[in-house]
């Protein structure tokens, strides 16, 4: 097992409304030293919601990316809020961007980004037993519904509008817990 790097100094390089930049000054076991920054963000974390409208179809996204600026099809996901629990941020999220709540939550995994450049990373949860239920949602414009068949995703991952590699992810979690190869945790 390696020795993690001994943290020499700490600092905020700059603050936006979402983010915020640390550098951090590590010493390795060989004595290297090296900088190294990071995305720090805010909040309490985030959720990924894989949600089956059925035991066949799982309810996608299509919203606008302005990272890549496109429109992209994706999982319903968003931030949890302080002093929400993850599974009132899951299904206050759902209601926001699909229009249902749901009455089972499994989590999958906690999933870094970029564990290089960011100390965040995302909760992915099973979202089941889905019911009509919709809240006002913080998008600049109404998200579409795309429904489409689990036993279909392998065209999914090859469509150019599908491209974000933790939604990619989730879903491949989600299939292997389906299949009992994967065990989730209640929430």
């Amino acid at each position: 097992m390696h020795k993690k790097p001994e943290i020499l100094h700490r600092s905020m390089v700059a603050q936006s409304r979402l983010f915020r930049i640390e550098s951090f000054d590590l010493r390795f076991s060989n004595g290297v030293e090296r900088t190294y920054e990071r995305l720090v963000p805010g909040g309490s974390g985030a959720v990924m919601m894989v949600a089956l409208l059925d035991d066949e179809t799982v309810a996608l996204i299509r919203e606008y990316g302005g990272g890549v600026e496109d429109y992209t099809l994706t999982l319903p996901k968003g931030a949890v809020d302080l002093g929400e629990t993850m599974r009132d941020a899951c299904n206050r999220e759902l209601q926001e961007e699909i229009g249902f709540a749901a009455r089972e939550f499994i989590h999958l995994k906690k999933m870094s980004l970029s564990p290089s450049y960011m100390s965040g990373g995302i909760d992915v949860v099973l979202a089941r037993d889905l019911y009509p239920s919709q809240l006002e949602g913080d998008e600049p414009e109404p998200l579409e519904l795309v429904e489409w068949k689990l036993a279909n995703l392998h065209e999914l991952y090859g469509r150019d509008d599908c491209t974000e590699g933790r939604a990619i992810a989730a879903l491949v979690l989600a299939q292997e817990y389906l299949a009992g190869r994967f065990d989730g945790k209640t929430l």
